[in-house]
């Protein structure tokens, strides 16, 4: 599984705070009046709405948030259809987002050439003879972006950020975690059956017989399952100080003989002395395997991997196996459109070309003004609430206002564009246009190897909605395409904004001082800034963040893994109540005047429901629990205001609403 940065601007003088009168009243429909706002603030809010929506057959979910990037890929489709219908000067940006959408849409062409694109790959694998041979396959799969049994990448060194040095972590699984290959509850056993099933068919498309075809994904699934015992966990994997080994390549060529190091990084031309091994125990366990493997059983493997890493590349028949699986994980009913499909795939592999054209149509200056003064008014109000802190020492508090004054801001879009000069586009061969673009994202990354830290680079696309923290790089980083109601409305009353883009940034913020993040200082280097005593204090209300909402459930008795979900619980716990400090020093804030019948503070809370206003099958909604670090959407609205008391006075909750903590049991960190 690849890793993934824990996306976490000099801070500008702090703005006069905002005195925004809304252009518009922002009608709040679909209350609930006969629920007490007590008892689950998210179904009062949100329960008309989610009773009635019904989820598209092509999505796994509807609503905001993650799915909100649905609707962005149908504006995305409507740039990318005007492009491509336009002739452009070759070379040019317009030609190759155009023809790249045009090839990935001419799906007869696609067909016709049915698995013939990969036939040259396959070749090569059957040619592989000993470890040498094969380890030499990888590396020349890691530079068109295929991890195989060895992932690599190039990033900021966490002990001296303003450095990019090379990183190898643990890869080599086909299904979503290590704990999949192990439980043997009925819904993950039919996920077991599900990926031997697609294996199974991705092997017969290819020329095996069904026999054979079993026996080989039987074969590749023991192989994954083999590597999946030396993975970490997920809970594993948050500890960013055991994910921190740099070895000497020296040493990693004695305790690796069969890898082989020296050469694997010589093929890949990267040149350098040391690696962060993020996860040692996998390579140890590599190391092994590459011996006590047979290399007929690898070859199967490789074949596998390679089909798996291009099935949805390739003929139907070949989407259709990969969708099978796709169906079982997540519940999605029909495959999505090839528009939706191919809108997906400009943003991964064009992203910033297809966001400079998204932001041209959707995105205005004023909005960015507006995002900025936000973000200063929340910096300004999570200051003062480090200052009243009555756990943390004098010392440690001027060490968090340091960093905090430190953090960068990106909003919007980056300052620059990237170049996408060496990546070659035709409008008749999709299958190589995909290779070109992912080997032209290869020698960026590999471009930056011993280099300085580029810290205007982004790790999102404009037009994703989402938000991330950098904590090697201590930046808060929001895009256009979150920057939209029910987040964001540049028309709207502050009570809205504060509650919506406002609960965001805080919660950007606060991962500069969560488990994780904390252990990073204001140059985003993995370093202490804490004292001992104050770091034990700190630890053990994050502990109070684990035990709580470990007692929260879903789909009956699901329990939410708070030891997993921690950052992202803490996260939001202090985003709502710094965008609450915020919002109340506004005039609006300050003020008592209803609009709609609700006061300023109950339209607050009412837009931090409606963000997570979201609706997702059950088989996704387990996939969730079990792999993503957030909390499901109905807890990031009821966890953390059970813990704001702000949320009690607004609403007169009262000891007998279920949502009620006693006001000693309410968590605050920051």
């Amino acid at each position: 599984m690849k890793n993934s940065l824990l996306l976490f601007i000099a801070f500008l003088a702090f703005t006069s705070c905002s005195k925004h009168q809304g252009k518009k009243n922002v009608a709040i429909t679909g209350i609930d009046s006969t629920l007490r706002p007590g008892d689950d603030f998210f179904k009062y809010v949100n329960g008309k709405w989610y009773d009635s929506v019904p989820i598209p057959a092509s999505q796994a979910g509807v609503g905001v948030y993650m799915f909100m990037n649905y609707p962005q890929r149908m504006r995305l489709q409507g740039i990318l259809d005007s492009i491509s219908e336009s002739k452009n000067p070759a070379g040019s940006i317009a030609q190759k987002v155009g023809d790249f959408y045009a090839s990935g849409m001419d799906t007869v062409t696609i067909d016709k050439r049915g698995y013939t694109p990969i036939k040259p790959l396959l070749a090569k694998i059957e040619a592989i003879s000993d470890v040498p041979s094969l380890m030499n396959f990888v590396v020349n799969e890691v530079k068109v972006d295929n991890s195989s049994i060895i992932g690599f990448g190039v990033s900021p060194d966490d002990k001296n950020s303003s450095m990019n040095i090379a990183q190898v972590y643990q890869t080599g699984i086909g299904l979503p975690d290590k704990d999949y290959y192990f439980k043997s509850d009925s819904s993950t056993v039919a996920i077991q059956k599900s990926y031997k099933k697609y294996l199974a068919a991705l092997f017969q498309q290819t020329g095996s017989n069904a026999k054979e075809a079993i026996k080989n994904a039987n074969l590749v699934y023991d192989i994954d399952k083999q590597l999946a015992v030396s993975h970490k966990t997920k809970v594993e994997l948050r500890d960013v100080q055991a994910n921190y080994n740099k070895m000497a390549v020296t040493d990693l060529v004695k305790r690796h003989p069969n890898i082989g190091w020296t050469t694997f990084l010589n093929n890949l031309g990267a040149k350098t002395d040391s690696i962060n091994v993020c996860q040692p125990a996998y390579y140890d366990a590599l190391n092994k395997l590459l011996k006590t493997i047979p290399i007929a059983n690898w070859k199967i493997y490789l074949k596998a991997n390679s089909l798996e890493r291009y099935a949805d590349d390739l003929s139907k028949p070949f989407v259709d196996a990969s969708f099978e699986y796709t169906k079982v994980l997540s519940g999605q009913a029909v495959q999505k459109s090839r528009g939706e499909i191919m809108a997906n795939v400009l943003d991964n592999y064009l992203g910033e070309a297809l966001g400079e054209l998204y932001v041209k149509k959707y995105f205005s200056e004023d909005a960015k003004k507006r995002m900025l003064i936000l973000v200063n008014n929340l910096q300004k109000a999570y200051a003062k609430r480090i200052d009243k802190l009555e756990w943390m020492s004098q010392s440690t508090k001027q060490k968090a206002k340091e960093k905090l004054a430190a953090m960068t801001k990106k909003i919007g879009y980056p300052d620059k564009w990237k170049d996408y000069s060496n990546v070659q586009i035709a409008r008749n061969t999709y299958f190589e246009n995909i290779v070109s673009a992912a080997t032209a994202a290869y020698q960026f990354q590999l471009a930056k190897l011993g280099k300085p830290v580029d810290k205007s680079e982004w790790y999102t696309t404009v037009p994703t909605v989402t938000a991330y923290n950098n904590p090697t790089a201590n930046e808060i980083v929001f895009p256009a395409g979150i920057l939209q109601p029910p987040y964001f409305d540049n028309n709207a009353d502050d009570a809205l904004n504060y509650g919506g883009i406002g609960m965001v940034i805080g919660h950007e913020i606060t991962h500069t001082f969560d488990d994780q993040g904390a252990q990073y200082d204001k140059d985003g280097n993995l370093k202490n800034w804490w004292t001992k005593e104050d770091y034990a204090k700190f630890k053990s209300r994050i502990q109070q963040v684990i035990n709580l909402y470990s007692t929260y459930t879903v789909l009956g008795d699901l329990h939410i893994n708070g030891e997993m979900t921690v950052g992202e619980n803490t996260a939001d716990i202090a985003g709502i109540a710094v965008a609450y400090d915020a919002f109340k020093m506004t005039e609006e804030g300050k003020g008592n005047t209803k609009i709609d019948g609700f006061t300023p503070d109950q339209r607050f809370f009412i837009s931090i429901a409606k963000i997570w206003r979201v609706k997702m099958k059950d088989e996704f909604l387990r996939l969730w629990i079990n792999n993503n670090p957030h909390s499901p959407p109905n807890w990031r609205v009821n966890g953390p205001l059970m813990n704001t008391t702000p949320f009690y006075d607004a609403f007169n909750v009262q000891p007998k609403d279920k949502m009620f903590l006693p006001k000693k049991e309410r968590i605050t960190i920051w």
